[in-house]
């Protein structure tokens, strides 16, 4: 009988670590049976003469075409393509002086300011942002809160009392995954880039901000028209299809009569046009929204081989600036110590090692569960992940 038990235990833990090979199904136990299947760390296939994190990389560049462009072209980061494509369509840089770049680290955007509007000698850019940004040549960097006033005094002291006449904001809350409230935080932080805007926005000037386009997109861009003569929402062609990320540009910057900016108080109410803001049923607002960049251009969503053009064998290039102090440098430490993975309690885990299956006769009933058992579980029972692998790895 303790042999019998025994073979029959050593059975199913061979197909629980079968099991937890399985990246797709990596959970903590069934519900129903009470099996469970520890978090094993999962070895990555290596390819000879390869390191697993030279692996990482050239998959990283395999997968994301404008990721690996923007290394060999210098940009710091792939979102550079995205200003330059609107730049395109929209011609943002003509008669463009003085410029400002907030939520700008870790750079990209400034960089793209900075050559286009730099190179014309009397070009100013103000980098603005609450982390640390590596310096950049021909930008000047702010490191603040764009929801302070005195940001925007020393935006304008930069420009040596002059405003500005682009102001663009790549900012981005850390998503959730849940689209409602990512939305409304993308629009909490686009309201209030336009609200230092106006600080520093000469009259005419042209602003750009990112924007989530969800089903309330109408009243984001209703509040833009109060103040810019031409409001669009343009999504560039090295922005993914799969994200719902587009871009909001302002055109000439015209605020309402007797509009006073001020950082202490909401940035709109209700005695701004109010017919405009009604925005239920047929008087419902229909946002304009157009694409960037050439359609012969590099697709976001596909991957395409190393060897773009020539053919010539692909050398890896390291990114232009690592990020300098980088909220999620902690998670990298404890990743990189093997640190950072689910801590299973000795309470929530009746099994806790293999070697605890060599006294069969000391564990619980409900966890020595028959091949036959699981199977009948399967077909009768709704389907569970973790079970049927189980199954049929038990049953051949």
């Amino acid at each position: 009988m303790r042999d019998r038990l025994s073979d029959r235990l050593r059975t199913q833990t061979e197909a629980l670590q079968f099991l937890a090979g399985l990246r797709s199904r990596r959970v903590s136990g069934c519900p129903r049976t009470g099996l469970f299947v520890p978090l094993l760390p999962i070895p990555k296939a290596e390819v000879p003469g390869q390191t697993a994190c030279e692996m990482g990389r050239t998959s990283k560049d395999k997968r994301d075409v404008y990721y690996r462009l923007a290394k060999e072209n210098g940009w710091r980061a792939r979102s550079a393509f995205k200003l330059l494509q609107l730049d395109e369509e929209f011609h943002l840089f003509q008669g463009v002086t003085r410029a400002v770049d907030l939520c700008a680290a870790p750079g990209s955007w400034s960089q793209v300011l900075s050559q286009k509007i730099g190179g014309q000698g009397s070009g100013h850019v103000v980098a603005v942002d609450l982390q640390a940004m590596a310096p950049l040549p021909g930008v000047l960097q702010i490191q603040g809160d764009i929801t302070q006033l005195s940001t925007a005094k020393e935006i304008i002291q930069h420009f040596e009392g002059c405003p500005a006449d682009l102001v663009v904001c790549d900012g981005a809350p850390d998503v959730t995954g849940l689209h409602d409230v990512d939305e409304y935080m993308q629009a909490q932080l686009l309201l209030a880039a336009l609200n230092i805007a106006t600080h520093v926005l000469k009259p005419g000037g042209c602003f750009v901000a990112k924007i989530f386009r969800g089903r309330d997109v109408t009243l984001i861009y209703s509040q833009l028209r109060v103040f810019f003569s031409s409001v669009l929402c343009a999504k560039p062609r090295s922005s993914r299809n799969s994200s719902i990320e587009a871009f909001a540009v302002c055109q000439g910057y015209d605020p309402p009569e007797g509009f006073l900016p001020d950082l202490t108080k909401p940035l709109l109410d209700h005695s701004y046009d109010p017919d405009f803001n009604q925005l239920d049923g047929p008087t419902r607002i229909i946002v304009p929204f157009v694409t960037c960049g050439d359609l012969s251009a590099y697709d976001s969503d596909r991957s395409y081989p190393l060897d773009l053009e020539d053919g010539s064998e692909y050398k890896y290039t390291p990114p232009t600036q690592p990020p300098i102090s980088p909220p999620y440098q902690e998670a990298c430490t404890l990743k990189k110590k093997g640190r950072l993975a689910k801590e299973i309690r000795p309470q929530d885990c009746p099994i806790s090692t293999v070697d605890t299956l060599s006294q069969p006769l000391a564990l619980p009933q409900r966890h020595t569960l028959l091949a036959s058992e699981v199977w009948k579980h399967v077909t009768q029972g709704p389907w569970c992940p973790l079970c049927l692998p189980v199954a049929i790895k038990i049953n051949g």
